[in-house]
């Protein structure tokens, strides 16, 4: 089994291939972002009317959760986690760096410290705003005791089965993807050329699944991210 190589920063340990892939996704979105909308005009470009439909459709998830006004304190958020989860989600598919035995770049949801974290940061933010809201107490109340006070221990374990099933969900499908596709790769290549081949249309073909399905996993991740504000911002 492969032990990825970490280094320290700040007293804290960092796994190399996360840090890389993630700043690699991170890279690619800004410059996409970047490169759509640079002059913009009263009349749309293509760029433009690109972007603009980018945009249309993360807040479209947002209205879909979130109530009236609230929804557009997120759109932004739901913006950028949305296409960087896209791009995280897809970029093992078609780059993949190793070097003796180590690898440097891959998905990086494909490692679940990834994807927990972005569960992690989801969820702040949702406790986040039903604090700044409500105040303290009553976010306390709406989120722990409702409808009952003894609902308490039960409202904890909810919050930990949200932040492990939003984390784990969007691993698992990344992970499995992207081992299948390693499957297909170490069957055909020490076998020759013509079964490079004739295993090539069965790797496209899950390569092509994998895109919709890593496509389907950032709408998912991004729809409960909205799903769990609105219930820390409105009382019922």
């Amino acid at each position: 089994m492969e032990v990825p190589s970490t280094f320290k920063m700040f007293g804290l340990t960092f796994t190399s291939v996360n840090m890389i892939s993630a700043t690699l996704a991170a890279i690619i979105v800004f410059l996409v972002i970047f490169a759509l909308s640079r002059n913009l005009q009263l009349r749309p470009t293509k760029r433009q009317n690109v972007l603009e439909w980018m945009a249309d459709f993360t807040n479209g998830i947002v209205k879909g959760s979130i109530e009236g006004s609230n929804a557009k304190a997120f759109n932004l958020f739901a913006f950028v986690l949305f296409f960087f989860i896209f791009i995280s989600n897809q970029l093992g598919l078609f780059i993949q760096v190793a070097w003796n035995g180590e690898t440097y770049i891959k998905s990086p949801t494909a490692d679940p410290i990834i994807t927990l974290t972005l569960a992690l940061i989801s969820l702040t933010l949702a406790h986040f705003a039903g604090v700044m809201k409500f105040g303290f107490k009553k976010y306390f109340t709406n989120t722990y005791f409702k409808p009952f006070v003894w609902w308490l221990p039960i409202s904890v374990f909810e919050e930990f089965t949200n932040f492990l099933t939003l984390g784990l969900r969007i691993f698992g499908n990344i992970f499995a993807g992207e081992m299948l596709l390693k499957l297909i790769a170490n069957f055909a290549v020490p076998h020759g050329i013509i079964m490079m081949v004739a295993m090539a249309p069965f790797e496209l073909a899950w390569q092509g699944f994998s895109v919709f399905l890593g496509s389907i996993q950032a709408f998912v991740f991004v729809t409960l991210t909205s799903v769990y504000i609105s219930q820390k911002i409105q009382s019922e």
